[in-house]
């Protein structure tokens, strides 16, 4: 383990993540997957390359990022889509929510689970991993009603699954007698006004983001825009209040508040922000796995593993068959919602700290079952929408119209010109032949090839012309790929 300014390790991470970005490209894995395999890579699980302390001092930009990709996510949520989608959404939340926490609670009590931990487990099985999953749809573009859903199942199962928690907990306590009946009420007043004091903190900044947004123009916006984030970011870990609340309300305010066409502004001139601290989010994540933490959760962290995956999916796909829902939905819904990180970690700390060691198994169970549901997660998000045909062709297949040593050479080539050490044209244009500006030996695709044929054909070259063959190889067409 080094121990050099924090600087050189966000360096670190940054080169990792645009290595391992470009090696998820080439291995067709989602850059979210990629991202964190390169974490654990560099984290103590293996190479031990970061100071532990650097972690730790990275953590308020990784919430930063969270805070960024849940205001994203608010922001389309309009009252009008929310309107038109919540009459088809609710019923497959409700049978998603339900299965997956009666799967979980049931299944593990067949197992030998206690049943106070049991309960808790159900009710931490509900929450998906926000982050995760926005960002795999947003990598891959993807559009219907699969990536439409997700969006609002993803808001629905955080808030019912920490809601849920805390109510249970509460609850365990007082019928095993810890607890007195007031103690019970102050509880769930808190919990209450943690609620009620996000939302209010998140309802009022993006009043003043849109505010702010008609009357500050320019680059000012943005800085605008961080600080208002920031601050609310500030008050919720100050207070102990869920900011996960706190942006999604934010950016569901904003969403309502600003014309249609102001919104994307917004999320554009936010975007690169995102996109940065979204790449140390998850290097970060990554090196703070364990893989020896899946080990050590056990038949229980295995069970939970294989019954929350049941859950979600069943609670999708029977509502979805009930209601005649299309096809894809029932199929490939239920597995976008897998991912499961922040969320399930936050509740098992709060447990630790109620009770150290019903908290401490329960957060064993979580930490071992993440590094599964992380890295699996992202992967199933990628391939449900690529099966249910909601991306983009572009996004679908692996195309570069370079390589590597050629590229080197027009580097070096370009640098020699410069200082004058090449000429730049070798010859006089009046001596160049027509035979010197094309390329020979340029293989074509033939015209009864199969789409996926056509695809294969893409994926392994690098060009973006490809010359249309027919049967005695004579040319019938072009196929332009931009």
């Amino acid at each position: 383990m080094g121990s050099w300014h924090i600087i050189f390790t966000l360096g670190i991470f940054l080169a990792a993540g645009l290595l391992s970005g470009t090696l998820g490209e080439l291995f067709r894995l989602p850059k979210v997957t990629a991202y964190l395999l390169m974490g654990v890579i560099l984290g103590p699980a293996l190479l031990d390359l970061i100071p532990h302390k650097h972690l730790e001092e990275l953590k308020p930009l990784t919430d930063l990022a969270m805070a960024l990709v849940l205001f994203g996510l608010g922001n389309h949520f309009t009252l009008s889509r929310l309107k038109r989608l919540f009459r088809r959404v609710l019923p497959l939340s409700v049978g998603e929510i339900l299965a997956t926490f009666f799967i979980v609670f049931i299944g593990l009590l067949l197992v030998g689970e206690s049943g106070s931990a049991a309960i808790l487990l159900g009710a931490m099985a509900i929450a998906t991993a926000p982050a995760t999953t926005i960002l795999v749809l947003k990598e891959m573009q993807s559009e219907g009603s699969i990536s439409e859903y997700t969006g609002i199942l993803v808001a629905l199962n955080n808030l019912v699954s920490i809601v849920a928690f805390e109510i249970i907990f509460v609850a365990v306590y007082f019928f095993q007698g810890d607890s007195q009946t007031s103690s019970v009420f102050t509880q769930l007043g808190h919990l209450g006004l943690d609620i009620f004091g996000s939302i209010f903190i998140g309802v009022f900044g993006g009043l003043m983001i849109s505010y702010g947004s008609s009357i500050i123009k320019g680059s000012r916006r943005m800085i605008m825009f961080i600080a208002l984030i920031a601050i609310a970011l500030g008050l919720c870990r100050t207070t102990g209040m869920p900011y996960m609340l706190t942006f999604l309300a934010m950016g569901f305010t904003v969403a309502n508040s600003l014309t249609e066409e102001e919104v994307p502004k917004v999320e554009a001139e936010l975007y690169p922000l995102t996109g940065f601290l979204c790449v140390l989010f998850f290097i970060i994540h990554g090196a703070e796995l364990k893989p020896s933490q899946f080990i050590d959760a056990g038949l229980i962290g295995t069970s939970y593993i294989v019954f929350r995956l049941l859950g979600k999916y069943i609670g999708i796909f029977v509502p979805a068959r009930m209601r005649k829902e299309e096809p894809e939905v029932s199929l490939w819904l239920g597995t976008t919602l897998f991912a499961q990180a922040g969320a399930a970690i936050a509740l098992s700390g709060i447990a630790v700290s109620r009770d150290p060691v019903l908290g401490g198994h329960l957060q064993t169970i979580i930490l071992g079952s993440v590094v599964f549901f992380e890295i699996v997660g992202p992967i199933m998000i990628r391939q449900s929408v690529l099966r249910a045909g909601e991306v983009p062709l572009i996004n679908a297949i692996h195309h570069t119209a370079g390589d590597p040593i050629s590229e080197f050479q027009s580097m070096i080539r370009r640098f020699l010109v410069s200082f004058g050490l090449l000429s730049e044209i070798d010859q006089p244009p009046d001596q160049i032949l027509v035979e010197q500006l094309y390329r020979k030996n340029v293989k074509g695709i033939a015209q009864t090839a199969t789409f996926n044929e056509v695809i294969s054909f893409i994926e392994h070259s690098h060009d973006n012309t490809f010359p249309v063959l027919g049967p005695q190889e004579e040319v019938v067409g072009v196929i332009r790929y931009q």
